[in-house]
Formats: structure tokens, C-alpha cells, sequence
């Protein structure tokens, strides 16, 4: 009696498990055709409409997770001896492998920097060209595809420096190679009704916070830190989508001016919200929030 309830259990596990392991086998080859359709749209649209990943790397890497799935999936549901599991996992390694080394040699050429925003809603998408320090920076389109969108000024000569200012703004901080300090801003939204303004125009008045001042007048924008006054006229104020503008100093950059996301631009009277005023410096640092002096009353 007691061998009969065991061989009964132990035939209910072994069905549990077949059972069990065939699901795993159905969930893994779905996986896998759907990573491979996948990588099949992504070179049928890639020069059809000129769109890359945002990080070149995911090419190599959704390749290898495909494999894995595949032969996963096959483990499920084909019963193979020693030898020929040996041969199989000797090809999903060589496989591997060759990817990882085609992953490491295009990223010697060109290096990718992707950066999520806190809301998790915006992709920073940039790629250099190691040999020419160009840096080209793209528009994510559809989650993981993107388009390149502009070049940034000058060369890039050693590391950058990306800080996001707000969920809709990142600063990129950086030397060209010939020693010229430089801020990019990638911006990706607006605070009025989407129509384009002048965000110089919009933060006309005094500024005050953190014992910072920006002030906004017809001769340009002045900076008043740490005892340090900075006037730059409306010359050297270079404007970045609807959301930022970049103060320059003798072709170099001095300080990044954003919009917070509560900033709101009103028809009438002057603008709410807060500004952020952000150096221009490799050092580590952080944003100064200022509010106007209008709502500071």
C-alpha cells in the first residue's frame, strides 16, 4: 500500500514537472520569436527611415537573450542526448561570445551614453565617434528606436559631464579638444502652449534663490554669485528648444538658465514657477533654484 501511494506521487511529480517544464518551453520560444521579430523591424526600417537603437549595444544584446530563449525553449521540448547537448551548448557559447566581442569593438569606435530621466519618461541618446571626438546626439522615438537630431559644438576631447536639470531637461558638460568649455542641453517638452518662444523673454525680471541672482533686462541676462557679477548680452544667450538657454563667455560656456517644470508662461502678466541656474564646470555641482522676485513679496 505504501508503494503504490509513493509511485503515485512520484508519477504526479514527474507529470507536474513535464507539465511545468513544457510551459517554460511555450514562454521561451515566444520570447524568443518575439525578440527576433524585433531585430527583423529594426533592420528592415533602420535605412528606410534612418532610425537607430538608442544605445548601439542593445543590437548585440537582444541577439544573445534570442539565442538564449531558443535554446531554452528546444531544452523543453526535444529530449536529446549528452553529446548532442554538449554541441549545442558549445554553439549558444561560440554565439555569445562572437557578440560580446562584436558589442566590445563597436564601442571602441563609437561609445554610447544613455541616460534615463527620474520619471523614467525620456531617453538621453548620445553616440561618439572615438577617432573624430564627434558627438552626435538623438531623439528617442518609439521607447528604443531614435533618430539623430543634432550635432554637439566642437569635439569632445576625454569625458563628459550629463546632468538632468529636470525630467525634461538634461546638461551635457564637456572640453573640446581644444580646451573650450562647453554646455549642450537636450530638451524634450515646452511650458507654454506649444508654440515657440524666447525663454530670455520669458524670464525678464529678478531672479533670487540660494544666494544666487539672475536678472533679466534689455542689455541681456546678469549673474550675481558669490559676490562675481556677470552681464552677457543678448549675443552670447544661445537659446535650446523652448526650455533652456546658455550663457557664453569668450566662446566658452558660463551657465546653463532652465525652466522648472512649474514654471507656466500666462498671456497675461509675468510668468509663475521657478528657474534653475546651473555652472558650466566638470567639478561636481548641483542646481541653484530661483524664484522671482515678484512672487518672492
Amino acid at each position: 500500500m505504501v508503494e503504490k501511494i509513493g509511485s503515485l506521487l512520484w508519477r504526479s511529480i514527474q507529470i507536474k514537472k513535464r507539465r511545468n517544464g513544457k510551459n517554460i518551453g511555450w514562454i521561451s520560444l515566444f520570447l524568443a520569436i518575439g525578440f527576433f521579430c524585433l531585430q527583423m523591424g529594426f533592420l528592415l526600417v533602420q535605412n528606410r527611415f534612418q532610425v537607430e537603437y538608442v544605445d548601439d549595444r542593445l543590437f548585440y544584446f537582444i541577439n544573445i537573450v534570442c539565442v538564449l530563449f531558443l535554446a531554452s525553449a528546444l531544452l523543453c521540448f526535444i529530449t536529446i542526448s549528452k553529446k548532442w547537448k554538449w554541441l549545442g551548448a558549445t554553439i549558444v557559447i561560440i554565439f555569445v561570445m562572437v557578440n560580446v566581442f562584436l558589442l566590445v569593438k563597436h564601442n571602441q569606435e563609437i561609445q554610447n551614453f544613455t541616460r534615463l530621466s527620474a520619471d523614467m519618461n525620456h531617453i538621453l541618446s548620445l553616440k561618439q565617434n572615438k577617432e573624430t571626438g564627434e558627438v552626435i546626439y538623438y531623439r528617442s522615438i518609439y521607447g528604443m528606436l531614435a533618430r539623430p537630431k543634432e550635432k554637439l559644438p566642437g569635439k569632445i576631447a576625454g569625458t563628459s559631464k550629463i546632468k538632468w536639470l529636470e525630467n525634461d531637461i538634461a546638461a551635457i558638460t564637456y572640453r573640446t579638444r581644444d580646451q573650450k568649455l562647453q554646455q549642450f542641453i537636450a530638451t524634450y517638452g515646452d511650458r507654454g502652449s506649444g508654440s515657440y518662444y524666447y525663454v530670455g523673454a520669458e524670464i525678464y525680471g529678478q531672479w533670487h534663490g540660494n544666494g544666487a541672482t539672475v536678472i533679466g533686462d534689455t542689455n541681456g541676462i546678469t549673474v550675481i554669485k558669490d559676490g562675481k557679477t556677470e552681464l552677457f548680452d543678448w549675443d552670447h544667450v544661445i537659446q535650446y528648444g523652448t526650455l533652456a538657454i546658455v550663457l557664453m563667455e569668450n566662446d566658452e560656456a558660463a551657465w546653463t538658465i532652465s525652466l522648472n517644470q512649474n514654471f507656466r508662461i500666462h498671456s497675461e502678466g509675468p510668468p509663475s514657477g521657478e528657474i534653475r541656474l546651473y555652472q558650466a564646470t566638470m567639478e561636481k555641482n548641483k542646481p541653484i533654484t530661483l524664484l522671482n522676485s515678484r512672487e518672492n513679496l
